[in-house]
């Protein structure tokens, strides 16, 4: 879900160019689509965004500028990966640039009904909001 708004927003700043990958730290469901609720959810606050799953390896360091992560776990695995403090320095929780917040952690609303996901939208969304920002 953070993939789509942020890819979707990307658009309000000119510089730098933002280009949205998404991956899991993990081999499960790569290569399947988005969940049907993330989709959904996404969907009907105006975000075009087609999603398929894949997993992180330590070669997309080279790839790219800035990893975002949703939760701790995948922060640690994330760092896990990382070869030196270049690729480090390149990891930073989502949240992180939503000031005022209490927890740094997007939850994965994975198993709840749709209300669950409009919640992890907001969540989302205020952090984009500060990521481009913070970027501007």
């Amino acid at each position: 879900m953070a993939a789509a708004v942020l890819a979707n927003r990307a658009t309000e700043i000119e510089k730098p160019e933002i280009i949205v990958t998404s991956s899991g730290t993990s081999s499960w469901h790569v290569g399947e689509g988005a969940h049907q609720l993330s989709e959904k959810t996404w969907k009907l606050a105006g975000y075009k965004y087609s999603h398929t799953a894949r997993q992180f390896f330590v070669e997309n360091f080279d790839e790219v500028d800035l990893i975002l992560a949703m939760d701790e776990s995948n922060y640690a695995n994330i760092l896990q990966l990382a070869r030196h403090d270049q690729d480090r320095e390149k990891v930073a929780m989502l949240r992180a640039f939503d000031p005022g917040v209490d927890s740094l952690e997007v939850p994965d609303p994975w198993g709840s009904e749709i209300e669950a996901y409009q919640e992890v939208l907001a969540m989302v969304e205020a952090a984009v909001s500060g990521l481009l920002k913070t970027l501007r």
